[in-house]
């Protein structure tokens, strides 16, 4: 069982690895893609991209601050 303090260090540095590699990937779609698209393309798919990294973080907060006594043995 990891402690929370170990968790949180796990969980941050996840996420700063995580955001890194997707900042990463969405500049490559973005400089590969959208030179050639309209600006509502472009507009739409860096809405998209600027929000979607948020979905993996929030997925591994509630892990992150969940205290281990309230789990399965």
């Amino acid at each position: 069982m990891l402690s929370p303090s170990t968790k949180k260090l796990i969980g941050t540095l996840l996420m700063l690895l995580w955001l890194v590699v997707y900042a990463m990937i969405a500049m490559g779609i973005g400089v590969r893609v959208l030179p050639h698209a309209s600006g509502l393309v472009t507009f739409l798919y860096y809405a998209l991209a600027g929000t979607l990294w948020i979905i993996p973080v929030g997925l591994l907060l509630p892990w992150m601050h969940r205290d281990g006594s309230s789990g399965a043995k």
